[in-house]
């Protein structure tokens, strides 16, 4: 049975961290990467997109200590259990859907999504993006560290299934419901390319997980 999104993540919050790094082929590897392709001044300013509990943040803050993080996520529980682990860093944490949620302008030196944005198609994705590209500082940059489908035929079936599950399960439209979609690398690239990103990259690569960099300026990084 498909669960709400938030509903899953706040039901497998005991444990949720152990089986991220344990059961993500190289998590060890890639969280604690993610973490170091963001900004080290001080007072740097990230947004987080699908935060959870913060995996990515803590080896974040181990580099930058004085970072100011915001982090959106849909399960409350999860919110609470990094508010709890970071009592003393400046976190703002917002409960609810990052489609929705206004990202503001030229508010943040990067952003950062680890494993979230998995679940979601490109046309879903690519107003997102939009939304991030506007919320960027001009040289700013959005570290995406995700898992990607290894073809479009995996592709295309995994979104079938999942509306196949859907109309069996008689789930309506408009509620995010549990369950793996990932596009594949070069439609995430389109994706925020068309969301105006001047520059992707590929850093890493384990298993099916890539980390990417999407870069605002084409002069960005180039320094």
């Amino acid at each position: 049975m498909l669960e709400k999104m938030d509903d899953f993540f706040n039901r497998r919050l005991e444990g949720y961290e152990e089986h991220q790094l344990q059961a993500i082929d190289q998590a060890q590897t890639f969280y604690p990467l993610t973490a170091a392709c963001l900004p080290k001044e001080e007072a740097a300013r990230i947004l987080d997109l699908g935060c959870g509990t913060g995996l990515e943040l803590g080896y974040y803050f181990e580099l930058n200590p004085t970072a100011r993080v915001t982090g959106i996520d849909l399960a409350r529980d999860m919110l609470n259990a990094l508010r709890d682990k970071f009592p003393h860093k400046d976190l703002n944490l917002v409960q609810g859907s990052y489609f929705d949620i206004p990202l503001g302008h030229a508010c943040y030196d990067a952003a950062v999504s680890v494993e979230s944005l998995h679940h979601f198609t490109q046309a879903e994705k690519i107003p997102l993006y939009r939304k991030v590209f506007e919320a960027l500082t001009a040289d700013g940059y959005f570290i995406l560290t995700d898992y990607f489908a290894e073809s479009d035929a995996q592709e295309a079936f995994f979104r079938q299934e999942l509306l196949r599950l859907k109309a069996e399960q008689g789930l309506p439209d408009g509620e995010f419901y549990h369950y793996d979609t990932p596009l594949t690398v070069e439609h995430e690239i389109q994706a925020l390319e068309q969301a105006g990103f001047a520059r992707v990259e590929v850093l890493g690569q384990w298993s099916n997980t890539r980390l990417l960099k999407a870069v605002k300026s084409p002069c960005a990084g180039n320094e």
